[in-house]
């Protein structure tokens, strides 16, 4: 279980998130089925969190902001689909 970076698979979803770690095809091939479960299951959870938090209307950044984050989840959750297909 020592693949995920950062230690858990959701201080790796937090992490993608926030656009510090970018998910490949090829950074996949290190981790099992299950792992990869894991993660998109807290890549899930997390993207439930950011929906959750409503930034201001007129607050411009901060909506672009959480756009961008919500953004690399549903590629990342994407990438881990089809890694899971190929395994």
């Amino acid at each position: 279980m020592g693949n995920f970076i950062g230690g858990s698979a959701y201080a790796m979803s937090r992490d993608i998130a926030e656009g510090m770690i970018l998910l490949n095809a090829n950074s996949l091939k290190k981790f099992t089925p299950v792992e990869l479960k894991q993660l998109a299951f807290e890549l899930d959870k997390v993207q439930k969190e950011i929906r959750s938090e409503q930034p201001a209307g007129d607050d411009t950044q901060a909506i672009q902001k959480r756009g961008r984050k919500l953004s690399r989840i549903t590629a990342s959750l994407q990438i881990i689909n089809q890694a899971m297909m190929k395994k």
